[in-house]
């Protein structure tokens, strides 16, 4: 006979299997209803232990169930998402993966957000190369011509690009041709990424990528700045992919998965 210690530790691994299930069951629901057979194929169980575990979060809130259609996410997770994303504190989630980057590629890594109609810097990694940046924790910068502003832009209509751009030009950034940067910017979109390419700071250049919440929602971005010498187009393109992946890791932290549509940007006024 089994003694109460192994009776004991039966139980935990039943229940951890069981907490696994439920885990596993609200990752088959994420695209929207799915009836009770379909269910219990998915997941490789049999209908009535399905139609248990199902109803065991339904009783929870975790799930909610549509006469004909299905079970899909509750309230319960729509409470939890709010109360997570109100806790979220981006520089401190994102500080590790900066470092990470910073230590990587031995240059200045920056964490930013949009602020009005420029990009308030929240965090920066100092490289370890002898180079002076003039950026700071606090500083605003023009969205048009840093890496970081125009990242945070990715998703905006074209017509707020060209109202931003016309406002930094008149402001007295870099001067460059709107078609030019347009051509640009329609690129980096297409890319995940923008580039500076000495147009906020001479002789220095950046790569930068957007960061995403739980609704696809571009939130923050980070840039990997370098002085010019460090960063000829070649270099440019190879650190693309280790920027995005840093951007989607923090972007992961916030609750974001991958596929999820960013909600429609509205042109500003």
């Amino acid at each position: 006979m089994a003694d109460g210690g192994d009776r004991t530790e039966t139980a935990k691994a039943s229940g951890s299997q069981t907490l696994q299930r439920g885990l596993d069951l609200l990752d088959q629901v994420i695209d929207g209803p799915v009836k009770l057979a379909d269910l219990s194929e998915r997941m490789g169980l049999t209908r009535s232990t399905t139609h248990r575990l199902a109803n065991a979060l339904v009783d929870r809130g975790f799930l909610t169930f549509l006469p004909r259609e299905g079970y899909q996410l509750g309230p319960k997770l729509l409470q939890l998402g709010f109360l997570a994303q109100s806790q979220a504190d981006v520089v401190q989630i994102a500080r590790p993966h900066l470092e990470a980057l910073a230590a990587a590629s031995e240059d200045v890594v920056h964490l930013g957000r949009l602020d009005g109609d420029q990009a308030l810097y929240l965090d920066k990694i100092p490289g370890r190369r002898r180079v002076e940046i003039s950026s700071r924790i606090g500083d605003r910068q023009p969205l048009t011509s840093t890496g970081l502003g125009k990242a945070l832009l990715l998703d905006d209509p074209e017509a707020n690009w060209r109202r931003l751009f016309d406002a930094d030009q008149a402001a007295g950034t870099h001067p460059v041709d709107y078609d030019v940067w347009l051509d640009r910017m329609r690129g980096y979109a297409g890319a995940g990424r923008a580039f500076d390419l000495e147009e906020n700071e001479d002789q220095i250049r950046c790569v930068a990528a957007p960061i995403r919440d739980a609704s696809g929602a571009i939130v923050a971005a980070i840039s990997l700045s370098s002085a010019a010498q460090y960063m000829d187009d070649a270099r440019m393109d190879m650190l693309t992919e280790d920027v995005r992946a840093t951007a989607q890791k923090v972007s992961a932290d916030l609750g974001w998965t991958p596929g999820v549509k960013p909600p429609r940007r509205l042109a500003r006024r």
